[in-house]
């Protein structure tokens, strides 16, 4: 498992350059076993929430729960963490790989970005594509 110390340590010039640990909503949709982890409050959830029933499982933790629900989030799957504007997810992202996660992803551009990705037509896309699988 690694330390707060040891991921600063690896967050070099090649680290944020390659943004390996970003991912886009339609990047993660293509990963192997992906579960969307939700961060916002509740408030935020119950006014606009995202279920993605079509595409993936997803998880409604909000931040400050995420040390005594940590049990609920898969090791063995590709966890995208979402948050409205990037900051949660950014320190849910660096919580989990301390917590020995090696498999998640911040998911860029918050909720305007997601609604773009959740048009009908990008909908049967997505869809479609899992039907020829």
């Amino acid at each position: 498992m690694q330390t707060f110390d040891t991921i600063l340590q690896s967050m070099t010039f090649d680290f944020f350059s390659t943004g390996k640990h970003k991912t886009s909503f339609n990047d993660l949709l293509s990963a192997e076993n992906p579960v969307f982890l939700d961060v916002r409050t509740q408030e935020e959830f119950d006014t606009l929430s995202f279920p993605l029933i079509q595409h993936m499982p997803v998880l409604q933790i909000p931040i400050a729960e995420i040390p005594v629900r940590l049990q609920e989030i898969p090791k063995d799957k590709t966890v995208g963490v979402f948050c409205a504007s990037g900051i949660r997810s950014s320190i849910a992202y660096y919580y989990l790989q301390a917590q020995g996660y090696s498999n998640v992803r911040i998911i860029e551009g918050g909720c305007t970005e997601l609604v773009s990705c959740l048009k009908p037509g990008m909908i049967r896309k997505q869809i479609s594509a899992k039907q020829e699988l």
